[in-house]
Order: C-alpha cells, then structure tokens, then sequence
C-alpha cells in the first residue's frame, strides 16, 4: 500500500470516528480521490511573528511538495492556504510574505461534513460556488458522476489550476469562470447548491436557480467575522427558509462582500459618551459577536491603540461613518459613539433581548430569504 493510501486511510478513519464521515459514497469518494493531487503547487505554512515571544506581524511560508512534511500535512485536517494577496502562489516566493490569505484547501472534516449535510441521491445536480483548488469538486464528481456537477470559481489562475488537477484524476465537471455570487443562469435549475465561501447575504440569483423543495447550503457571515453554515429550503414562491446548522464555520468571505479598508480613522475623542451595558470583550465570544452582526451588519470590530494607551475595541462602519470606542474603566465599561447611527446602542439591543431569551445557541437560529432581503432570528 503506498504512503498516500494509507493516509488517506487514517484520515478517513478519523473523520468516521470524529462522526463528519457517515455514508459509504462519501467514504468511497475520499478514499479514491487523492487530495495531494489538488495541492501539488504547494502550500503556505503559517509563519508568527520574527521576535523570541512570536510578536510581530504573521507571515506565510511556502511548503513544496519536495519538502519531507508536505505529504502528511496534505492528508491532515487542516485547512492549506494556497494563495496570498489575490495572485501570490506558493511556487512564486522564497521566504516569508506578509499578506492575507486569499484562497485555500478547506479542511476535509469540513468538506465532508458539508457533503454530508447536502443530503443528496443518485441523480442529484449540485452547484457548487467555489471551486478552490477543485478538491471537494472532485468529491462531488465521484459521488454524483462529473455531468451532475458545475462548479463557479472567481480567479482565473485558482480555475486554471482545479481544471488540471480535476483531469489528473479524471474528472471533468462543468467549470464556470465568473462571480460565484451570480452562479449559474444558464445552468438551472438545480437540486442542491453548496457554497465554499462566506456570504454576508444568500444571494438572490442562488434562489433562482434552485428547484423549489431544493436546498442551498452557504455559510453566512459579516464583517466581525462570526459566521456559521446555514441550510435553506427554497420554496414554490421563490423564497426560502432553514436553520442554522451550529459548529462554528468558517469560510473566507466572497471577494465581491469583502468590508472596505478602514481609511482615514475618525476623531474617537469626539461623539457622546455613556455607561455601557457590556464591553468589548464580550465580541470575543464567537455566538455574541454573531449576535452583534445582525445588529449592526456593515460594521467591523477592531481593537487600535487610541491616545498612545493601551488598544481599545472600536465597531466601526466605513460607509455611515458611524462608530464606538469601548473603554474600560475599573470594573465597568462606557461606550464613546459618533457618525448618523448609535452602532453600540443597535448592537446592545439584540445582545440584551437574546441573552433575555436564554442565549440560545446558532443552531437555535433561522434564517429567511425573500424579496425583500435576509432574516436571521433565534
């Protein structure tokens, strides 16, 4: 047995007893599909900061398939980032680079148990949006055969390299080259659609293109960035309803839904300032800050010094100019506000009115999607 086989083995014995794989098609498809295929341009190894304590900005590294670790790392679960910047491949430096991940491998225990939330038969046409390095497309394609599956990617170069490494293993799908957030009008409709990105709403032209009684499953996110995966039923009007689905998912953000750059920072000493009900410590916590998102949806959390002290938590809205500085004074917490909207006052609110109903967690939440936007409610 070769050394991929019996990774790929042990790694579909974990996610079994893990619980993420459960039916005997995925279980084939992952045993038969090699992932390192799908990652032979190497990966980005995350790299802390240069100082002894690891302070100082993160970077990447790249690991090439060369390198003794890259086999085993490919078979673990773990997410491989495998682009930096929009362009930057792994192949493309020596050395650390210090900018954000653009594109990546998901984790397999997330793909699958993705797959398995799909739910889907024989015959079952899926859509998905977000090719990547064309990994979890590859599993759809052996579980439903290639003329069942379109997969949308945005970046040319990312859909160049699926392309190949999808013929590698013999699998040539439907690939699409375009914004994942108009899908498919030419392709419709379709039984199931799956996203492997974060969406900030489920797109209208999504609903569209999904048979009524079929089902998209997208992870729904903002710009504090808590997110988590939500399953919708698309209904005979042309809406939809379902539920969030709990664990925590994480997906980068659709390139088109990414928050603007902070620019030019307001005057935090200006505004209004008041006693806070809770601080900005709260946002740490992953279901509060999910909470906090719906009250304020275009708004981003970042902690900055302020006045040369130490970094404070400031919610900010780019495009209103409204904002609030938290600070903590001893054992309690006041809020300074400025800009058109009382973003702390929005996102106290629902924080106060869900924490009344008990805190129920996201699994306990529903979403909806009609003509006149998104609702998510617990």
């Amino acid at each position: 047995m070769s050394e991929p086989t019996e990774l790929a083995r042990a790694l579909v014995e974990r996610l079994t007893a893990d619980g993420h794989l459960r039916s005997p098609g995925w279980r084939r498809a992952l045993l038969e599909t090699p992932r390192h295929a799908f990652l032979r341009g190497g990966y980005f190894r995350r790299a802390d900061g240069a100082g002894e304590d690891g302070s100082g900005p993160t970077g990447w590294e790249p690991v090439m398939p060369e390198e003794p670790g890259w086999l085993p790392a490919v078979y673990a679960d773990e997410s491989l980032v495998t682009q930096i910047a929009g362009t930057i491949a792994p192949g493309d430096i020596r050395g650390r680079i210090f900018r954000a991940p653009t594109s990546s491998s998901t984790m397999p225990g997330l793909v699958v148990r993705m797959l398995e939330e799909l739910r889907v038969e024989d015959g079952t046409r899926v859509l998905e949006i977000g090719t990547g390095t064309g990994f979890s497309t590859a599993l759809l394609c052996h579980r439903l055969g290639d003329e069942h599956v379109t997969s949308v990617e945005v970046d040319p170069d990312v859909a160049v390299r699926a392309r190949n490494a999808l013929g590698s293993t013999g699998h040539l799908p439907r690939l699409i080259v375009g914004d994942g957030l108009a899908g498919d009008p030419d392709g419709g409709p379709y039984d199931r659609v799956v996203a492997a990105c974060g969406v900030l709403e489920v797109p209208p032209a999504w609903l569209a293109q999904t048979r009524p009684g079929g089902q998209i499953l997208a992870t729904v996110c903002g710009w504090m960035y808590s997110s988590e995966l939500a399953r919708l039923t698309v209904d005979d009007d042309g809406t939809a309803h379902g539920r969030l689905l709990g664990g925590q998912v994480s997906f980068m953000l659709a390139r088109p839904q990414l928050p603007p750059p902070l620019g030019v920072l307001p005057d935090f000493a200006a505004g209004e300032e008041r006693a806070a009900a809770f601080g900005g410590a709260d946002l740490d916590d992953w279901t509060t800050r999910f909470v906090a998102q719906l009250a304020a949806p275009r708004a981003q959390h970042v902690r900055i010094p302020l006045h040369g002290g130490e970094p404070q938590d400031v919610v900010l809205d780019v495009d209103s100019g409204s904002w609030a500085a938290l600070q903590r004074d001893g054992g309690r917490w006041t809020v300074r506000q400025g800009g058109p909207e009382r973003l702390w006052d929005r996102v106290e609110e629902y924080v106060t009115r869900w924490r009344r109903a008990g805190a129920p967690g996201l699994e306990r939440f529903r979403i909806a999607v009609t003509a006149g936007g998104q609702s998510i409610t617990w």
